[in-house]
């Protein structure tokens, strides 16, 4: 599955700009086509969220100097096979049992918290779990909010409803405001892509 650059944008929090910047600078160079089109895959869109979520945390900076120590430290696959974390002033990455400094003391090791699981994942099936409080970035999972069920971020609408919604192609994205006044178009993408997921992991 290849994506174009504007749901990159919408599934992974980046602007159309950013993706552009930090493909040229290297930090996330699309898999699938680099050049215009640019064509993303999934791996990348797992490695971009990985990038807007430390974005948020650390500048942009420290994210670049997280990267390139990987290989540093023979973390050599794609970004997507780390799960990655901060505190606020540095970057750590999870290498086998333990996260690992990648900025301030590269090859320092850290405790694994309980934010820590909360955050994306991979399981002993080498399985990417998503963010448990937000599988996707319009998703929202709250235990006081419809017992915990998968819903679009702000809202009490399932996830799966609006998915069910669009999945015959009737109606469209664009076209589930008139139904749900608080559901935008992006988070009708998030809903579809986490279900794809879901039924992708029934077979």
């Amino acid at each position: 599955m290849s994506f174009p650059i504007e749901l990159t944008a919408a599934l992974t929090g980046a602007s159309v700009n950013q993706l552009r910047r930090w493909s040229r600078a290297g930090l996330v160079t699309p898999e699938i086509r680099p050049s215009r089109p640019m064509l993303y895959s999934f791996r990348d869109l797992v490695a971009l969220r990985s990038v807007c979520y430390l974005r948020s945390e650390v500048s942009l900076q420290k994210v670049k100097t997280a990267f390139s120590n990987l290989s540093e430290h023979d973390l050599t696959e794609h970004p997507a096979a780390y799960r990655f974390a901060t505190d606020g002033t540095t970057v750590v990455v999870w290498n086998e049992d333990r996260f690992m400094d990648l900025v301030k003391n590269p090859g320092q090791f850290e405790l694994v918290t309980i934010n820590d699981v909360y955050r994306s994942f991979t399981n002993s099936s080498d399985r990417v779990v998503s963010d448990f409080e937000h599988p996707r970035e319009n998703l929202s999972v709250a235990p006081d909010r419809i017992g915990g069920w998968p819903t679009i971020r702000g809202t009490r609408v399932p996830f799966d409803t609006i998915a069910d919604l669009v999945a015959d192609g009737d109606v469209t994205a664009d076209e589930v405001p008139d139904f749900y006044p608080t559901v935008s178009p992006s988070a009708v993408a998030d809903a579809v892509s986490f279900q794809e997921e879901v039924e992708g992991l029934a077979g």
